[in-house]
């Protein structure tokens, strides 16, 4: 696992719990890029792995909202992946149509990740975070996370966001503790 730094926000990691690796699949959604070129999502699987979770999967997508809901729902279904992360297709452009794919998806969306992901993008990218549409949400016990497709907004948003979040040890709290009340009725 990487050396951790000082969670932000006034977080911080407890001493007397062990780590509890995540499985994570990563999806890239694109109409321009292959698994080979595509930088964001091998960002996102080496942080992954760098920080002690389990890449369960990997894959690329077009821009198409049934591609992406497809991809979506196998992984979903499957028990073994416990977090879904995706880059691209956040933006504002026609193409653009991740949020529309993965919203109907949502059984509860996690409105505070896009406000928290805006300020962490704020103060990289200023003004220019207006035109993203990160989102993230819980689909069948399985958390969701949609990223933009620059390496740069991959980063800050493993790095800043969801790293922490999906480390056991971080306190107040954190979502892996949340995962198997994530199906409660």
């Amino acid at each position: 696992m990487s050396e951790l730094q000082t969670p932000p926000g006034g977080g911080k990691l407890a001493s007397d719990r062990d780590f509890r690796p995540v499985r994570i699949a990563v999806l890239a959604v694109s109409d321009t890029r292959t698994l080979g070129t595509d930088s964001s999502g091998a960002l996102l699987c080496a942080r992954v792995g760098a920080d002690g979770h389990t890449l369960a999967a990997r894959s690329l997508v077009k821009d198409d909202v049934l591609a992406i809901q497809e991809q979506l729902r196998t992984w979903i279904d499957d028990p073994s992946i416990e977090a879904i992360i995706t880059t691209g297709g956040t933006g504002i452009s026609g193409r653009d149509v991740t949020p529309e794919a993965v919203r109907p998806l949502f059984d509860k969306e996690i409105d505070g990740f896009q406000t928290i992901w805006h300020m962490v993008s704020f103060q990289s990218v200023g003004l220019s975070t207006l035109q993203s549409r990160a989102c993230a949400g819980i689909a069948r016990g399985t958390f969701i996370f949609c990223l933009p497709g620059s390496g740069g907004a991959c980063a800050d948003g493993w790095d800043k966001l969801i790293r922490w979040q999906l480390d056991y040890r971080h306190l107040p709290c954190n979502m892996v503790e949340m995962m198997p009340r994530l199906m409660e009725r």
